[in-house]
């Protein structure tokens, strides 16, 4: 949190801590350094003798764009960073599942791939009117292993967790909460101010009560958890080292490269 540029920003509001996901430019995308802070920031939070609740947002006009197209070149090709993030993403679900204190989604805009898995593992999703959910880890060849495949199943049908999972296709806000994903719509721009109005509230209820009663909740998480993350997250590094992979993340790098401008003249 000293860092110059921090990726990722903690603010306090008396008993409520606001965590905005700071790489605007890139929609949030979770580069080295932001998936790094994502599994380190939990543990932090819980040591925080003030923290009672917490709200994760992205900056900008995403919440998050998923994983960055470059660190996941970088995975396909180096075993030993590939298994370091598989490894902070399992830090990343492990962590929140078992996070003490209530947390809060303000999900201000695109919510993609890691993005999706945060919502998920929230304990309360406020998605504002065109914001959406997709989890396209199938579409770029990857196995769908810390996001919802691990959380949709019990807030959303099988048959649907399994249709928008197979296809990456969008989910609407309105369809995000009709389908169990979040509890309600908000309107654009008003996420984080009903995101923190809701976690005053919360704050104030009795703190053992509520503590308590979330990890009562989250032992229906956990028991998932426990069946499915380790076949899903060694399953995702057998796939993020494949070739069909690797050529999806090149092509949608060259054409984000020929979509730049050129450079201008010093």
């Amino acid at each position: 949190m000293t860092d110059p540029d921090p990726v990722l920003l903690v603010e306090r509001l008396d008993r409520v801590r606001v965590v905005r996901l700071n790489r605007p430019e890139a929609l949030n995308a979770a580069n080295l350094e932001l998936h790094r802070r994502l599994a380190e920031v939990w543990p932090e939070l819980e040591g925080d003798p003030g923290c009672s609740v917490v709200v994760i947002t992205g900056n900008g006009r995403a919440f998050c764009g998923g994983g960055d197209m470059t660190l996941l070149k970088r995975m396909n090709e180096d075993e030993e960073l590939r298994e370091a993030i598989l490894r902070e993403a399992r830090q990343i679900v492990e962590r929140l599942v078992r996070f003490r204190f209530p947390v809060i989604s303000a999900v201000n805009g695109p919510a993609v791939g890691l993005g999706c898995s945060l919502a998920g593992l929230s304990d309360v999703v406020l998605i504002e009117e065109s914001a959406y959910l997709t989890d396209p880890h199938v579409s770029v060849g990857l196995v769908a292993a810390d996001g919802g495949a691990l959380t949709w199943p019990s807030m959303t049908s099988l048959l649907r967790a399994k249709e928008y999972l197979f296809t990456g296709d969008r989910i609407s806000a309105r369809d995000a909460v009709e389908f169990g994903l979040a509890n309600r719509v908000v309107p654009d721009g008003s996420s984080l101010d009903e995101a923190v109005s809701l976690a005053e509230r919360i704050s104030r209820q009795p703190a053992q009560a509520l503590i308590d009663t979330k990890r009562a909740l989250n032992k229906h998480l956990e028991r998932a958890m426990h069946d499915i993350l380790d076949f899903a997250l060694a399953a995702e590094s057998i796939s993020s080292a494949s070739a069909s992979h690797r050529q999806i993340v090149d092509r949608f790098l060259e054409k984000a490269a020929s979509s730049q401008p050129p450079a201008s003249s010093p």
